[in-house]
């Protein structure tokens, strides 16, 4: 039988083979293989033949709707951002330390749980904490990492979860995450943080993975009454302070499709959400972003494998329900470097200490520079409070700090990293892109016919903007009007091109290009205005050569089928 299934492949056999051959000798080469890593997240050679071997099935999928020339509100910011558990640091000195690593490291967000178990304690109404002796005001914590956080300039995700036992006429036996029994007290809760906070805290995540156990307590997760609670917190929140924004609580990466008691696939309860009428209430779609067994490169697509590029089908998702204006954000995103010596199960995947390291950092570069709709990043985690986690949990080897505050390489690593000039990747981005330094006169100017609603103005003569962008074109978003004055502009030093912004009319979202063909790699810029000038928006590209592009197109194709040969001869020997 052998035998005759290798004469049946004979056609094929020996084709596969030699490009088999020539690609492993190929990958030998060092640059080859740097090359596989970028398409597959491996490292191994064989892994990475399997992996282009499973890339290349990427070409026979639908493709993806991404759009990623649409501008999105909320995507341009500095991404850099941390997981803390300061509400458990009971000493107030090591939350103020907490900060200053933080600060020190460039991150300037934190993703920071404001417990409703821990604030409104006893009951509805009641803030005073009398698990104490003397008690004491349930917000004094809080507050105290409310001040830190301005002290060091960090803004604060608060995430809105974990209600108190009291909620639920079951008690913790619903499961001591579930949702409570009248959403108008989760409401309240909200509207209470929100109150006491305004003007403060501006980004505020409603509950945490709601699509997988126990997330949503001791029964089924069910996506309309999420959009229920959603609805509520949205509308609540927005009540009290208009400018803040709501994010939804991160989808959790997972293949299950049974409701109970694993959960439902993240994109398919996304959907779902959307079915239930969720688009009106929330400005930010929150997802996890883990890596696990591969590295942030994996370029592989298929639904019932979770890698790093998770995010593309929930962006599909997006946009196929009219929300391509708004960004995707990862509420938490790491690598996990439990020891080899560890009996604990790698339940998150397991890299080394320096993989961790260097995949936190190339993670962040490759959602700046390829996915212009995700925005902020937040590094699963900064520290835990102590060390009782380190037998008993795998979890415990994602930090960047041990308890008592030893750094991790993936902390200097990414101290490296987000302390780097901020860069403009492709894309349509914001006139208030982190990467845009405005000196000089320049005003806000809130309009609804402008792209996102606002748009920059020059207020005086030689106002000027710089920034530096990677790629090969440039276009400005510009407002035309009457006398509407002119923008000077100049790439990397050379001759300035005028852009001008008179017209009889006003003209929205008028786009002019200022560079193109440009050398691969960055580009600095500098914008001097003149009798005025108004700035909506920037769009960048980067077009390879056509031989690059088709060069780099064939020898993917070239090793993916090699790959498959390979598969295809070893599981018939």
């Amino acid at each position: 039988m052998k035998s005759q299934s290798l004469q049946r492949l004979s056609p094929f056999l020996w084709p596969a083979v030699i490009l088999l051959i020539v690609a492993l000798g190929l990958a030998t080469w060092p640059g080859v293989s740097r090359a596989l890593f970028y398409l597959t997240g491996e490292e191994k050679p064989l892994s990475q033949m399997t992996g282009t071997a499973q890339w290349a099935f990427n070409l026979v999928r639908p493709r993806l709707q991404l759009a990623d020339d649409v501008p999105v509100a909320h995507a341009g910011v500095n991404p850099f951002g941390v997981n803390t558990f300061l509400q458990n640091e009971a000493d107030p000195h090591k939350r103020r330390l907490a900060m200053e690593m933080i600060a020190n490291a460039g991150f300037h967000w934190i993703r920071q749980e404001f417990p409703w178990e821990d604030i409104e304690i006893h009951g509805p109404g009641d803030f005073v904490d009398r698990r104490h002796d003397p008690p004491r005001s349930s917000w004094d914590k809080y507050d105290q990492i409310v001040d830190l956080a301005e002290t060091y300039g960090i803004e604060i995700i608060a995430r809105l979860s974990n209600p108190p036992a009291w909620s639920r006429a079951a008690g913790d036996e619903a499961g001591p995450f579930a949702p409570p029994d009248d959403l108008d007290a989760y409401g309240d809760f909200v509207e209470a943080v929100v109150r006491r906070y305004k003007g403060r805290i501006h980004y505020y995540q409603i509950w945490n993975e709601p699509n997988i156990y126990p997330e949503w307590g001791e029964h089924p997760v069910n996506a309309r009454e999420y959009v229920e609670l959603l609805k509520v917190g949205y509308t609540r929140a927005k009540a009290v302070d208009p400018d803040v924004v709501i994010i939804t609580g991160a989808l959790a990466a997972t293949i299950e499709l049974d409701r109970y008691p694993h959960g439902l696939t993240d994109a398919l309860f996304l959907q779902q959400m959307y079915d239930a009428g969720a688009a009106p209430y929330f400005d930010v779609l929150a997802m996890q972003g883990y890596g696990l067994w591969s590295g942030p490169y994996d370029r592989r697509m298929q639904p019932r494998v979770i890698n790093f590029s998770r995010p593309l089908y929930i962006r599909d998702v997006m946009v196929r329900n009219g929300d391509a204006h708004k960004p995707i954000w990862l509420s938490e995103m790491a690598w996990n470097a439990l020891p080899p010596e560890s009996p604990l199960p790698p339940a998150y995947g397991r890299v080394t200490e320096a993989q961790q390291a260097r995949y936190a950092v190339q993670a962040y570069y490759r959602l700046q520079s390829e996915w212009p709709w995700l925005g902020v990043a937040n590094y699963w985690f900064l520290k835990q409070a102590d060390e009782r986690e380190r037998d008993e949990n795998p979890q415990y080897y994602f930090r960047l700090l041990e308890p008592d505050f030893t750094p991790l390489p993936v902390y200097r690593a990414l101290s490296d990293a987000a302390r780097l000039p901020p860069v403009m990747y492709r894309g349509y981005h914001q006139e208030d892109h982190w990467a845009v330094t405005y000196d000089g006169g320049w005003e806000t100017v809130e309009d609804e016919q402008a792209v996102l609603g606002a748009y920059r103005r020059a207020t005086s003569d030689g106002a000027g903007v710089g920034f530096t962008f990677h790629g090969s074109d440039l276009w400005l978003v510009v407002v035309r009007r009457p006398g509407g004055g002119r923008l000077e502009v100049r790439v990397d030093g050379n001759a300035p091109v005028t852009v001008s912004l008179d017209a009889p009319e006003v003209v929205y979202d008028a786009r002019v290009p200022v560079a193109r063909g440009l050398p691969p790699g960055e580009h600095q810029v500098e914008i001097v205005a003149q009798s005025g000038g108004a700035i909506d928006g920037f769009i960048v590209q980067d077009r390879p050569a056509w031989w690059l592009r088709r060069g780099v197109g064939a020898a993917a194709i070239a090793v993916g089928l090699a790959a498959v040969g390979w598969l295809v001869f070893r599981s018939h020997s």
